[in-house]
C-alpha cells in the first residue's frame, strides 16, 4: 500500500500525467449514476464501469459535491492538493463523518478514480489499436511494492489471454501497474516485454478469493464493459483540449448535471484556478503556458432558461468561460484604478475573478444589453459585475468584461 508521505502524492500524478478522451468519457459516463453507499462492496467489479460511489458517502447532495471534486482531477488533471482542499470543505460543509484519516482517505478517492479511469481509457485505445500482444508495466510508484506485481512486470501474453480478465491493472488499493500494446512478438522486447507461451499461475489468496497478489475486488478488468462505446464516444470529442473539460456531460441526466454543474462552481479549486488563471495571463510570461480557455462550468438548465429569455438564444449545455484575450481586455478597460476611479469604481485585479464561480451560482441579478448576459452580484460590500457573451459554435457563454463598484464610504 502507498504510505502516508508527500512522495507518494506527487508520484501519483507523474504515473498517470495528462487526461485524455477515453479516460474522460468513462468517468464521465459514471456521474449519470451517482450510487450512495454505506461500505465499499456495495458496488462489485464491473458494477464500477457504470456508477459513481464514495463509501460511506449516503447523501445524494453530497455524493454530487464529492464527484464534481473528482472529476475536475480526471478531467482536468488537478492535483491531490486541490482535491483535499476540496474535500476538506465538502466533509465540513456536510458534516461528513468519514472513516479513516484524511490523508489515507482522500487518496483512496482520488487515486483510485484517476487509476481505474485511466486503465479503463487505455483498455479502449487498445482494444482499437488492435493490439496482438500486451504488456503488463509495473509501476514503482508504491512505497511499498507488491512482490508479484514486480514479478508480473514485463509479462507479454496475447490481447484475448483470460490471464488478463483478473490481472489487468489496477490490481488493488494504491496500484499503478499499466499495460501497454504490441503489434507484433518481434516489437515486444524493444518494449521492456518478455512474451510467455503460458500466463502464470500465482494461486487463489484463500483470504480474499482473488488471484493472489489481487487485492479483494479487484480481480476484474476495470473498463472492459464499456470500452467499445468509449471509442466511438472519444471519437466525437472537438480536437481542441478545452473540450475535455466539457464534453461526455450530453448523456447525464439534466437533473444531475445541474446538480454537478453547481456543485463544479462551488468547489473552493475552481475559485483558486480562476484567480490562478488571470495571474498568469495578467503576469505577461511568454514562457508560461496558458489554455485558451477556462471553464467556470455549464450553465443550469435554469440558466439557459432565463439567457434564452433574455436574449432569445438556446444555449443549453453550454458552459461559462474566460480566456485570455478577456482578462486583457478587462485590464485595459477596468485596471487603471484612476479611471475607475472617474467612473465611481475601482480597478479590477486578477484576485476579483475568484468570484466569478460563487457569482455565477448565486447572482443577485442576470440581465441583458444588446445581447450581452450581465450578471450581478454584491461581493463582501462591493457591487461586481460580469458581462458574458454568446460563442454558438464553442458552446460557451464566454467573460466579455467585468467592473467593481465599492461600497460608499
Amino acid at each position: 500500500m502507498i504510505g502516508d508521505t508527500a512522495a507518494a502524492d506527487s508520484k501519483l500524478s507523474a504515473v498517470f500525467k495528462r487526461p485524455f478522451a477515453q479516460q474522460v468519457a468513462f468517468f464521465r459516463g459514471k456521474l449519470g449514476h451517482l450510487m450512495p453507499t454505506t461500505r465499499w462492496t456495495d458496488l462489485w467489479k464491473s458494477q464500477h464501469d457504470r456508477a459513481f460511489m464514495v463509501a460511506g458517502a449516503a447523501k445524494a447532495d453530497l455524493l454530487s459535491d464529492l464527484a464534481a471534486a473528482v472529476d475536475r482531477g480526471v478531467s482536468e488533471g488537478m492535483t491531490i492538493e486541490s482535491f483535499r482542499k476540496d474535500f476538506d470543505e465538502i466533509a465540513g460543509r456536510h458534516g461528513w463523518s468519514y472513516k479513516g484519516g484524511r490523508n489515507w482517505r482522500t487518496r483512496t478517492i482520488f487515486s483510485t478514480n484517476i487509476s481505474t479511469s485511466y486503465s479503463a481509457g487505455r483498455l479502449a485505445q487498445l482494444r482499437e489499436g488492435g493490439f496482438r500482444f500486451w504488456i503488463y508495466k509495473h509501476s514503482d510508484s508504491s512505497i511499498q511494492p507488491r512482490p508479484l506485481h514486480v514479478s508480473w512486470d514485463g509479462i507479454t501474453l496475447p490481447a484475448d489471454d483470460p490471464w488478463w480478465h483478473t490481472h489487468y491493472p489496477p490490481n488493488g488499493w494504491g496500484c499503478k501497474c499499466r499495460v501497454v500494446g504490441a503489434h507484433a512478438s518481434e516489437d515486444v522486447q524493444e518494449l521492456g516485454g518478455r512474451l510467455l507461451d503460458k500466463a502464470p499461475d500465482d494461486g487463489i489468496d484463500p483470504k480474499t478469493g482473488e488471484p493472489a497478489g489481487i487485492d479483494k475486488g479487484w480481480g476484474y478488468m476495470p473498463g472492459a464493459t464499456v470500452a467499445d462505446a468509449l471509442s466511438s464516444t472519444a471519437e466525437k470529442t472537438q480536437k481542441w483540449e478545452y473540450s475535455l473539460a466539457k464534453a461526455y456531460m450530453q448523456n447525464v441526466p439534466a437533473g444531475v448535471r445541474d446538480d454537478l454543474a453547481r456543485a463544479y462552481r462551488g468547489l473552493p479549486s475552481v475559485a483558486d484556478s480562476a484567480r490562478q488563471y488571470a495571474q498568469r495571463v495578467l503576469s505577461g510570461r511568454t514562457n508560461v503556458e496558458i489554455k485558451p480557455y477556462m471553464t467556470l462550468g455549464l450553465l443550469t438548465t435554469s440558466d439557459a432558461a432565463k439567457v434564452k429569455e433574455l436574449i432569445g438564444v438556446d444555449v443549453e449545455r453550454f458552459d461559462y468561460a474566460m480566456s485570455p484575450s478577456a482578462i486583457r481586455h478587462i485590464e485595459r478597460g477596468h485596471g487603471d484604478a484612476a479611471s475607475e476611479a472617474g467612473r465611481g469604481q475601482r480597478a479590477v485585479t486578477a484576485g476579483d475573478f475568484e468570484n466569478l464561480p460563487a457569482m455565477l451560482n448565486a447572482p443577485d441579478s442576470v440581465t441583458a444589453n444588446e445581447g450581452i448576459v450581465l450578471v450581478a452580484k454584491a461581493v463582501r460590500g462591493e457591487d461586481v459585475t460580469a458581462a458574458f457573451e454568446v460563442l454558438s459554435r464553442r458552446k460557451m457563454l464566454s467573460l466579455k468584461s467585468m467592473w467593481v463598484k465599492p461600497a460608499p464610504r
